[in-house]
C-alpha cells in the first residue's frame, strides 16, 4: 500500500494545537492522571490492556490502596495479585505485574526505572507499556501506540478506516514523525483520548472531533476498510469463558479447592480439563499433591 505524503508543516502545527487544546478542555479526570506516579501509571497500563476504563477503575483504586508501591506488591504472593485482579480478564497480566514489581525491587531499589531500556527489561513490559510509562510518568518523548491511537492516525493522517491488524514499522515511523517537540506526553494522552471517546471503531463522532477539518479519511468520503476481515472475539462457550469460571472458583475460595469444586463449575469435561491444563501451564493455578488446586503461592 502506498504511504500517504507527510502532513504539511502548517497542517501538523494545526493538528497539534487543536488536539492539545481540546484535551486541555475536555480530558477525563482519571486517577492515574491525577496521581501520575510511575507505579500508578504502570499499574493502570497493565490493567487497561484490552479492558475499558469503566471496568478498570474500581480494581485500580483498590489495588493502589492495597499496594501503593512495587515493594508492597512484591512482598505478597503472586496468587494474591491474581485474586485482587478479579474479573478484569487476561489474569496473566496480574502475574506479569507482580513479576515486574519483584524485578523493580531487586534491580532498582523499589523505584520504577525511567529509561526505556530498563523498562523493556522488566518482566511483562513490552514496547507499548514501556513507551506509555516513559511518556506518562516521566514526560519522555515516545510514540505511544495503543489501538485507539493507531485508529486515529490511520484515519486522520493515512485516510484509512482502520490500521493493520498488528503494529507495522511504517506506523511507528509515522507516529514518531507526528510527535510535537514539546508536550509529547500530553500529545500521547490526547490522541488516546480522541480514539477512546470520539474517533471510536464503530460509531465515530465526527461532528464532535476537534480535528475533523484535517482528517484525510473524512475528506476522502469515509472509504471502507479493505483489508483482512476483522472478527470480534467470541466469549460464550469458549475456553476463555471456561478458564474464567475456574479462576472465579479459585479466587473466591480462602484456600485450596478440591477438584470436585472445579468439576462443578463447567459441564464439558474435555473442555474443562483442557482449560485447567492451560491455567496450570500459564502459572495461574498450582496443582497440589492431595488433588486440590490453588492460586499460585
Amino acid at each position: 500500500m502506498t504511504r500517504p505524503a507527510p502532513l504539511p508543516v502548517a497542517d501538523l502545527a494545526q493538528l497539534h494545537d487543536k488536539l492539545l487544546d481540546w484535551f486541555a478542555r475536555t480530558a477525563r479526570d482519571l486517577p492515574w492522571r491525577r496521581n501520575a506516579s510511575p507505579w500508578a501509571v504502570m499499574v493502570s497500563e497493565f490493567m487497561l490492556q484490552q479492558t475499558p476504563v469503566s471496568r478498570v477503575l474500581p480494581v485500580y483504586k483498590a489495588w493502589v490502596q492495597r499496594w501503593p508501591t512495587p515493594a508492597a506488591l512484591a512482598a505478597e504472593s503472586p496468587g494474591e495479585a491474581v485474586r485482587a485482579w478479579g474479573r478484569l480478564g487476561y489474569p496473566r497480566r496480574a502475574l506479569r505485574l507482580h513479576a515486574a514489581a519483584t524485578a523493580i525491587v531487586d534491580r532498582h531499589g523499589g523505584e520504577v526505572p525511567s529509561s526505556l531500556e530498563d523498562l523493556l527489561a522488566l518482566p511483562g513490559v513490552g514496547a507499548y507499556t514501556a513507551a506509555a510509562v516513559s511518556s506518562f510518568a516521566f514526560g519522555g518523548r515516545e510514540a505511544v501506540l495503543d489501538t485507539n491511537v493507531r485508529r486515529v492516525f490511520a484515519r486522520v493522517v493515512r485516510g484509512e478506516q482502520f490500521p493493520p491488524d498488528s503494529v507495522t514499522s511504517a506506523e511507528r515511523d509515522l507516529a514518531s514523525g507526528l510527535l510535537p517537540v514539546r508536550d509529547a506526553h500530553r500529545w500521547a494522552a490526547a490522541t488516546m483520548e480522541l480514539g477512546a471517546l470520539i474517533c471510536t471503531a464503530r460509531s465515530p463522532r465526527c461532528d464532535a472531533c476537534p480535528v475533523a477539518d484535517l482528517c484525510r479519511w473524512r475528506a476522502a468520503g469515509y472509504p471502507a476498510y479493505d483489508g483482512p476481515v476483522r472478527r470480534g472475539q467470541a466469549w460464550h462457550g469458549t475456553d476463555r469463558q471456561c478458564r474464567g469460571r475456574l479462576m472465579a472458583v479459585l479466587r473466591e475460595a480462602p484456600g485450596p479447592v478440591p477438584k470436585s469444586a472445579l468439576d462443578a463449575a463447567w459441564a464439558d469435561a474435555v473442555q474443562r480439563e483442557r482449560a485447567l491444563d492451560g491455567l496450570v501451564a500459564d502459572g495461574l493455578v498450582d496443582p497440589l499433591p492431595d488433588d486440590t488446586y490453588s492460586l499460585p503461592r
